[in-house]
């Protein structure tokens, strides 16, 4: 079948020629789609906001961004109540609102009623509600994008920060020496700035491993790749063995979920790589080599953070073993401590520098999020929590590899960039729990990989 085109009269096609071109749109204009998502983007870039030293109860204080989550969460309420719609199917609103059975459960049987409703409140923000309001928020993946964006921004700055307090002898103390890179946060949180890092190596290694196709801007691999190595640095001198871990967890298994034969090819040149550097040029401080080489060393010669580790985890099986369905209540760990705990424990920490005179800060979590859930929840708190996590991560890797497979490079990055971080915060939960000023960005993290796991390709979730 043949279309014939005809051409366009001489006039007609004068008067196209001379036809003014249409004015670009102002920039607010241009920009008003960005304006759903600033509660988001407030609620992470405040994290940049440094936290004031000498405060060691951070974990109880509510920040500047624990407040714009509190509006991203009223947003979103109003939003729902004025398009009277219903964007959550049953199954998503199940796997997103189940943990707060557990919640309620733990906080009406606890003995310390105050301390329960308090950490029902807690949880819920950080566990349910913004989480929840984050995939009812994002549109599609461009919206995706630009949250993901200003994590690995803020990543950048608290990055910048703590390697100028690596090179300028101003950070944390470690081993005698005031070298720990804390970023804004601060020794009595010394996981922040690590946590926060981790977060955007592990968004800038997706976004890199993502195909080159349909959807894939052509700068954003040689981009995320430039800026994943900056990240590293500022990484390795948080001196975080559990960081460590989880983000070479989370990346080699992005690794693999980006192909089979490309996996081979990134494993072999990442080992020669190494070999090179530390092996023949010596790259790497001594303190660096030895705080890795310890990870070995738990079991034989612990030191003394390793040790009360090892008596805040029986601590917390103990609790567990006398409440086993409900747990002991939310917030009640610090309470119970000493009741279970070994002689073994020395209940504190030693804090110092980055502006911050010497303190003993108390151990008042197991450092261990399952056993911290299983302690003050019980087996029903800890099953509808980490139950979500699991369906999170089996949609999201299923999710990812149709997307991948119909060669959608754009999709394939969000996916990769979801999956990685649940992956990345599942392997840190074995080391770490919630606490300090950041837990407002682990909340923002499940959020996009609940929203990757439980939106179709038409955007309902």
């Amino acid at each position: 079948m043949t279309i014939l085109v005809q051409p366009l009269p001489a006039a007609r096609r004068q008067a196209d020629a001379q036809a003014p071109v249409p004015a670009p749109a102002p920039w607010p204009a241009r920009l008003g789609w960005l304006a759903p998502l600033l509660p988001a983007l407030a609620t992470v870039l405040l994290l940049a906001a440094p936290v004031s030293t000498g405060d060691v109860s951070t974990s109880g204080k509510v920040t500047p961004a624990d407040a714009a989550s509190a509006v991203l969460v009223l947003a979103c309420a109003v939003r729902l109540l004025r398009d009277r719609s219903r964007p959550l199917t049953l199954a998503a609103a199940l796997l997103l609102g189940a943990p707060a059975v557990g919640f309620a459960l733990s906080a009406m049987t606890s003995l310390d009623p105050g301390a329960g409703v308090a950490g029902f409140l807690r949880y819920v923000q950080v566990f349910v509600a913004v989480p929840a309001s984050l995939v009812l928020l994002l549109r599609d993946r461009r919206d995706f994008a630009v949250v993901a964006g200003s994590v690995v921004v803020l990543a950048l700055v608290q990055g910048a920060v703590g390697v100028t307090q690596y090179a300028t002898a101003t950070g944390a103390s470690y081993m005698g020496e005031n070298i720990r890179a804390v970023g804004t946060f601060g020794p009595s949180d010394i996981m922040g700035m690590a946590t926060v890092v981790a977060y955007g190596l592990v968004i800038c290694v997706g976004c890199a491993l993502a195909p080159a196709t349909a959807g894939m801007p052509a700068w954003l691999r040689p981009v995320a790749l430039g800026c994943a190595a900056a990240l590293v640095v500022p990484l390795a001198v948080s001196f975080s063995r559990g960081t460590w871990i989880a983000t070479g967890a989370a990346c080699a298994a992005l690794i693999v979920l980006s192909g089979g034969r490309r996996a081979v090819r990134i494993f072999a040149v990442l080992a020669a790589g190494a070999v090179l550097l530390v092996g023949g040029l010596g790259v790497g401080s001594a303190m660096i080599s030895e705080r890795a080489a310890s990870i070995t060393q738990v079991t034989d010669a612990p030191d003394p953070s390793v040790t009360d580790r090892y008596a805040l985890w029986a601590a917390a099986i103990s609790m567990w073993r006398e409440h086993p369905a409900t747990g002991v209540g939310l917030k009640r760990f610090p309470e119970e401590r000493d009741g279970h705990a070994s002689l073994a424990l020395s209940a504190a920490s030693d804090t110092e520098g980055a502006g911050q005179s010497f303190v003993r800060e108390p151990l008042l979590s197991p450092h261990n999020m399952y056993l911290l859930a299983l302690s003050e929840q019980g087996l029903i708190g800890v099953t509808a929590l980490v139950g979500g996590w699991a369906a999170f991560l089996a949609l999201g890797t299923r999710r990812l590899r149709g997307r991948r497979a119909a060669g959608d490079g754009g999709a394939a990055a969000c996916g990769l960039t979801a999956v990685g971080l649940l992956l990345w915060q599942c392997v840190d939960f074995l080391y770490a729990d919630i606490g300090g000023p950041c837990t407002v960005l682990t909340a923002m993290v499940i959020g996009l990989a609940a929203w990757w796991s439980l939106n179709s390709a038409n955007g309902t979730a």
